[in-house]
């Protein structure tokens, strides 16, 4: 649990640097639908209790970070309900930071209160965009 914590709270931590840093990047950045795409398959992965699939959806550091499979998914059970296990999801919009793309994801978690997901991406040196981390933080406004 208290790992869970550390992680969650250095995600929360690179992520914020990360949004803190803004501005547009010289590569371009994919259409939308893409990062919505890994956004659904990976959740579809994680409803259906597929690690290695939602697994595989994490940047290559993310993966080395949390070693395997099934040591992701318990932390994003654990630590991510909302996204593990959403009731409705709402995309909202998409946009370019110095770092890459991020995609807010409007959700309402299993216990029906409203949260936002701000998804961040990377490009992988084969050329696909993979998830880079997730923040979490709840929302009062646009429910999903």
């Amino acid at each position: 649990m208290a790992q869970t914590h550390f992680w969650k709270t250095v995600a929360a931590a690179g992520l914020g640097v990360f949004l803190c840093l803004g501005g547009a990047q010289a590569e371009e950045a994919p259409d939308s639908g893409i990062l919505q795409k890994i956004i659904k398959n990976q959740m579809t992965a994680f409803a259906s209790g597929n690690a290695k699939a939602a697994f595989s959806f994490a940047t290559n550091s993310l993966q080395q970070q949390f070693q395997t499979p099934e040591f992701f998914m318990e932390m994003v059970r654990q630590g991510y309900q909302p996204v593990y296990r959403p009731k409705s999801v709402t995309f909202g919009q998409s946009k370019m930071t110095k770092l890459g793309p991020t995609q807010e994801v409007y959700v309402t978690g299993p216990k029906g209160k409203n949260w936002l997901a701000l998804y961040s991406f990377e490009k992988q040196d084969d050329g696909s965009w993979r998830i880079s981390g997730c923040y979490l933080t709840k929302s009062d406004g646009i429910s999903a």
